[in-house]
């Protein structure tokens, strides 16, 4: 069959059937769209904090309600020990270290054997102590024989005066060459040339400067340990000239560790430093807080809260009210005729019965939105 013969038959009457035949097929197949219900829909306004919704009533209000509540400041601070309570671990003699017997960190009694020194300072001050003995022996004796002259009359006065001088100075080097011995821990009757340091006060060392075989140069170079009695320990805070008004020294404060969020330290006011930071504009503020357990470990951070002796009135909400968007809180108040308008506002602190504080943005009996991620996610569609 030619091509002409082809076009004859695919005339308008076939292509009209053909098109009735298409539309037969298309009648039997559902329409999701058709079926589903009108989804809601938000128009925008001019203003992008405003949103007009056509069921405003799937989103109930709640009221704010007033609470009042002492005025509270929260800053950040670090704990460190109480410098007062920080005793250094002094070596008098200088030498080795032979043995270490403690570190960093560890938990130590009074008492306790830290290290061990192999010293030539020993060797010295024995034989001091050695030589102080016999002049004492001998300016002793001497003594003797001159009270025996002279009660005899063979001697004058002036020669037994001169030797209760020298007895007397005999004794004091004696004197003075002992407690250089009990000084550097050793024992006169048994001397040692190896020197024990022990701890001064029980506590835990938070520093250290001396390893195994290591030097020690005595008075004058760095302690090998430093022991901190961390019953009490200092917390310096950060806080904002702005704010200087809300501290006075001897008030007290609540202390909060990320480490235990359901446990509240109470913190005293010790002292405001005069000086403020000229780049952050704040002044350090310490704390001291009673820290028996042990919780509390030197360089954790802290939240500290002050507060005020005038009570505020604040409005509180369902917490579920407060949207979190972007390191911001909002809440969505109506403003009639389906409109919302999405305002941003200051929480406070989490009250019972999951209810949140509202610093600043609304007052009380300001009506809300009572669940703002709802709108938020409608919106957002």
């Amino acid at each position: 069959m030619s091509k002409l013969t082809i076009k004859r038959f695919a005339g308008p009457g076939i292509c009209l059937a053909l098109a009735a035949v298409l539309a037969g097929c298309h009648e039997g197949k559902a329409d999701p769209q058709a079926e589903a219900p009108p989804a809601a829909t938000v128009q925008p306004d001019l203003d992008a904090n405003n949103f007009k919704v056509d069921h405003p009533e799937h989103f109930p209000l709640v009221a704010a309600v007033e609470h009042k509540s002492a005025p509270a400041l929260n800053v950040t601070g670090v704990i460190q020990p109480d410098i007062a309570r920080a005793v250094p671990v002094i070596s008098l003699a200088a030498g080795r270290v032979v043995e270490v017997k403690a570190r960093l960190g560890d938990v130590v009694k009074k008492g306790q054997l830290l290290m061990k020194v192999q010293s030539n300072d020993v060797a010295g001050a024995y034989q001091n102590y050695r030589k102080a003995v016999n002049d004492e022996t001998l300016a002793r004796v001497q003594l003797e024989r001159q009270k025996i002259l002279y009660d005899k009359g063979a001697v004058a006065k002036s020669a037994l005066e001169q030797a209760e001088d020298v007895a007397k100075n005999a004794q004091a080097d004696l004197d003075a060459t002992t407690a250089q011995l009990k000084l550097l821990g050793v024992d006169k009757d048994h001397p040692s040339a190896i020197v024990d340091i022990f701890a001064p006060i029980s506590g835990v060392i938070t520093d250290q400067q001396v390893t195994s075989s290591a030097g020690v140069q005595g008075l004058g170079a760095p302690n090998p340990f430093t022991i901190s009695d961390l019953s009490y320990v200092w917390i310096i805070c950060d806080v904002y000239e702005n704010d200087l008004d809300a501290v006075k020294v001897g008030e007290t404060a609540d202390i909060h560790l990320s480490s235990f969020p359901n446990k509240t330290y109470k913190g005293r006011i010790d002292n405001i430093l005069p000086v403020l930071d000229p780049t952050i504009r704040t002044a350090k503020v310490r704390l001291e807080v009673a820290n028996p357990a042990g919780e509390m470990r030197v360089g954790m951070f802290v939240t500290a809260t002050f507060y005020g002796k005038q009570p505020v009135t604040r409005s509180v909400v369902p917490a579920t009210a407060i949207l979190h968007l972007h390191d911001r809180e909002w809440v969505y108040a109506p403003i009639g005729a389906g409109h919302f308008k999405r305002l941003e506002v200051v929480t406070g602190n989490m009250l019972p019965d999951n209810m949140q504080e509202v610093v600043s943005g609304m007052k009380p009996g300001d009506q809300v939105v009572s669940n703002a991620l709802v709108l938020q996610n409608t919106v957002e569609q």
